[in-house]
């Protein structure tokens, strides 16, 4: 099926909300990255969303040109093809688009999605993360209505965040943050709700101690009860239908009980790349080491073709990460989920 629109989208974020799941959100960096988490949501009748990052796209529109729209754009251009053969939904998402990049990289992408209206043809993106967590919660409120009412003129929903996910993460380093950073307030998640909800559709990544990065199970201190807290104030403000639609950043190394508890505050969508960034590689030193003298033309030898063929220890790689984006899948309770089963 081809990506969903905008309707259909929106249908994915609501019946996730009310069933108590989320969608993983699988940052890549490549069109092998990216058809292995498709087949990840295919096998497990899921659908999805597929994030490009800035630092993603500017590795995948190569090292000699290194434009972080231009390779958003190749990437999203692939999926939008590949997807249409499986029988699953995949949105298309941008991650964490600090201040600094809005220009060189979400702008150009608002605006290829403009053009594609205009000529008839649909969204290259569905949805796309404005980070001003660095901000004065005023200025981030500020420039967080701006880009909505740029998107929600095109159809595209804008995520947002308010506080502020540790760890380091691409180029992004926030390790050295006080602690009371890693909490968003209630009074920030009614604010972002009364200032957005009359523009267009959000989802807001409120954070709770979460953190980028690689992180022993157990390593990280989260406090999911700040959802819940301030989900419920905005909803004795605002109503139950302000309720938001919140992100959860910054996963690898939390506990699942923690992850499970996040849902039924209305978490319904996980970032994922730590984690399938491991994935991809442990299995390529697997074959590096096991057919050492194959890869490698040494003393005199030839090596054989069939072992450093890219292809042979790609695909070893692809198989693993699509194995560990389905592990997020059943962890978020998502599988089988999918609008078109």
């Amino acid at each position: 099926m081809p990506v969903p629109n905008y309707d259909q989208y929106c249908q994915m974020l609501d019946k996730a909300q009310a069933g108590d799941y989320a969608f993983p959100a699988i940052n890549v960096t490549s069109t092998s990255t990216a058809n292995a988490a498709i087949k990840a949501f295919a096998d497990l009748k899921c659908d999805g969303i597929i994030q490009v990052s800035t630092g993603g796209g500017k590795f995948a529109s190569g090292q000699g040109i290194g434009d972080m729209a231009l390779g958003a754009i190749s990437l999203a251009q692939h999926v939008h093809l590949v997807a249409e053969k499986y029988n699953v939904y995949i949105a298309l998402h941008t991650d964490h688009c600090h201040p600094q990049y809005v220009d060189s990289f979400m702008m150009p992408l608002i605006e290829e999605t403009e053009k594609r209206r205009a000529a008839g043809l649909p969204n290259l993106f569905n949805s796309h993360m404005f980070d001003g967590s660095e901000l004065p919660l005023e200025e981030n409120i500020k420039i967080s209505k701006q880009l909505l009412e740029r998107c929600a003129k095109n159809q595209i929903i804008l995520e947002v965040e308010t506080g502020v996910v540790g760890g380091e993460e691409d180029g992004v380093n926030n390790e050295a943050l006080p602690a009371d950073k890693l909490y968003t307030s209630p009074e920030e998640m009614v604010a972002m709700a009364k200032e957005l909800r009359p523009i267009g559709k959000f989802m807001y990544a409120a954070t709770f101690g979460n953190v980028h990065g690689v992180y022993k199970p157990g390593n990280v201190k989260l406090t999911p009860a700040i959802l819940k807290n301030g989900q419920d104030a905005v909803i004795g403000q605002l109503g139950e239908e302000a309720r938001h639609w919140l992100v959860f950043h910054g996963g690898s190394g939390s506990e699942l009980g923690e992850i499970h508890e996040t849902l039924g505050y209305g978490v319904v969508k996980m970032n994922v790349d730590t984690d399938t960034q491991y994935a991809y590689t442990r299995p390529v030193v697997e074959h590096m080491f096991k057919n050492y003298d194959q890869v490698l033309k040494v003393e005199g030898e030839v090596g054989s073709k069939k072992f450093y063929d890219p292809r042979a220890w790609m695909k070893v790689a692809e198989n693993a990460m699509t194995e560990r984006v389905a592990q997020s899948i059943r962890d978020l309770k998502a599988e089988g989920k999918s609008l078109l089963q």
